[in-house]
C-alpha cells in the first residue's frame, strides 16, 4: 500500500490507486477506479470518477471534477474551478453512458481557472489554456489559447513563459527565463534537443 496524505473529510472508494506522496485534501472524493500517479495535489472539493488516470506531479486545484474518459499525463495544472465534460450533448432524459468521449491532456499542459475543457479534444504537451477560456477543438503543444471559444493567440515555454513567435511560419526564439530553444516549422512548435 502507498504512503499519501489523505485529509478525514476525504473520501477514497476501495480500489482506488494513489501513489506515493499524494495529497487528497478536504472534501475530495477519488472513485474506486481511479488511478492516480504520485506526488499528485487533489485540492478540495475535487471529484476523480473511476475511469480517469491521473500522471505523476498533477495539480488538481479546488472545486474541479475530473470525470470519467479523462486523463491527465505527467505534470498538468488544473486550475481552481475548472470544469471537464464527458458527453458532447447532454440531456437529463437521454441515458448517454455509452457515448462518453475521451479527453486527453497531454504532458505539462495548463488549464487555467474556471475554463471549459468540452470532452473529446487532446490537448498538447505544455500547452497553456487561458483562464475563463473553452477548448472544443484540439490545441497543440505548446500553443496559447484564449477565449470562448478559444483561439491560438501565441505559444508559451514549458518553464510557462511567452515565446516570441509568430502564429505560423518559421523562427527560432530561447525561453527568457531558462535560455532553451523553440523552433516554430509551419504551425508546430518544438523544443531543441540539447537544451535543458
Amino acid at each position: 500500500m502507498s504512503h499519501y496524505q489523505q485529509h478525514p473529510s476525504a473520501i477514497v472508494d476501495e480500489g482506488a490507486q494513489i501513489g506515493e506522496g499524494s495529497r487528497v485534501w478536504h472534501f475530495a472524493h477519488v472513485c474506486a477506479g481511479a488511478r492516480i500517479g504520485k506526488e499528485v495535489s487533489l485540492g478540495q472539493n475535487v471529484f476523480v470518477g473511476n475511469k480517469v488516470v491521473i500522471g505523476d506531479r498533477c495539480k488538481v486545484q479546488n472545486n474541479v471534477s475530473v470525470y470519467d474518459n479523462v486523463t491527465l499525463e505527467e505534470g498538468v495544472f488544473c486550475g481552481p474551478s475548472m470544469v471537464f465534460t464527458n458527453v458532447y450533448n447532454p440531456r437529463s432524459l437521454i441515458e448517454r453512458k455509452s457515448e462518453y468521449r475521451d479527453t486527453l491532456v497531454r504532458r505539462g499542459a495548463t488549464l487555467g481557472a474556471n475554463c471549459t475543457v468540452v470532452c473529446g479534444v487532446t490537448i498538447g504537451a505544455y500547452a497553456f489554456i487561458g483562464a475563463g477560456a473553452v477548448v472544443n477543438k484540439d490545441v497543440p503543444a505548446y500553443a496559447l489559447v484564449v477565449g470562448v471559444p478559444s483561439r491560438q493567440i501565441g505559444w508559451m515555454s514549458e518553464y510557462g513563459e511567452q515565446l516570441d513567435l509568430p502564429l505560423s511560419g518559421s523562427g527560432r526564439v530561447a525561453c527568457a527565463h531558462t535560455g532553451d530553444i523553440y523552433e516554430l516549422a509551419g504551425n508546430v512548435v518544438k523544443k531543441l534537443e540539447g537544451t535543458q
